[in-house]
C-alpha cells in the first residue's frame, strides 16, 4: 500500500511538473533572480546613499528605486488585468522606498503566479504607447526594464564601496 501511494505522489508531481509552461516559469526565475538583486541592493544601499546621484543628469538613488517600484507597479497590474500607478516616485527615505519595493514585487509576484497557458498570450494594452501586447510580453517587458534599472544601480553601489548582490561572493 506504501509503494501504491508513493508512485501515486511521484506520478501526481511529474503530471503538475509537466504541465507547467516553460516559457512562463523560466521567465518567472529570471524575473526571481532580478527581484533579489534589486531588493537586496536597496537594502545594501547606506541611508545617505539614498541622495547620492552619480552625475546630475542621473537620478538620485531614491528616484531610481521609486522609477522601479512605480514601473513595476504599472506594468504588472497590467499584465494581471487591473492596471495601477504607483506613487513611489516622491520617496526619498530608504525604508519607505524598500516597502515600495517590496509592495511592488507583491504585485509581480501575483501576476506572474496568475500567469498559465490559458492567459499568458491574452492580448492586453500596453500602459507605454498605444500598443497591445500579451500579458506574458508585459511580464518579461518589465524584467528586461529591471535588469536595465539594476545595471545603473550597480554602477551607484560600486562608488558608494558596496558590491553589488550579482557580484558578491555566496556562502
Amino acid at each position: 500500500m506504501r509503494f501504491l501511494l508513493t508512485c501515486t505522489g511521484i506520478l501526481a508531481a511529474a503530471s503538475t511538473l509537466t504541465a507547467q509552461n516553460p516559457m512562463i516559469s523560466e521567465n518567472k526565475l529570471l524575473y526571481t533572480n532580478i527581484k533579489n538583486n534589486i531588493l537586496a541592493s536597496a537594502e545594501n544601499m547606506p541611508d545617505d546613499g539614498y541622495s547620492f546621484q552619480a552625475t546630475k543628469e542621473e537620478r538620485t538613488w531614491a528616484a531610481l528605486m521609486g522609477h522601479i517600484a512605480d514601473a513595476q507597479t504599472g506594468l504588472c497590474s497590467t499584465a494581471a488585468g487591473e492596471a495601477k500607478r504607483g506613487s513611489a516616485g516622491k520617496l526619498t527615505d530608504k525604508a519607505a522606498l524598500v516597502s515600495a519595493l517590496k509592495d511592488s514585487f507583491a504585485v509581480c509576484d501575483a501576476a506572474w503566479d496568475g500567469t498559465n497557458d490559458e492567459n499568458a498570450h491574452t492580448m492586453l494594452k500596453f500602459p507605454f504607447g498605444n500598443r497591445e501586447v500579451t500579458r506574458l510580453g508585459i511580464l518579461i517587458y518589465n524584467t528586461n526594464h529591471d535588469n536595465e534599472s539594476y545595471g545603473t544601480m550597480a554602477v551607484y553601489l560600486r562608488l558608494k564601496g558596496v558590491v553589488p548582490p550579482s557580484s558578491a561572493k555566496k556562502k
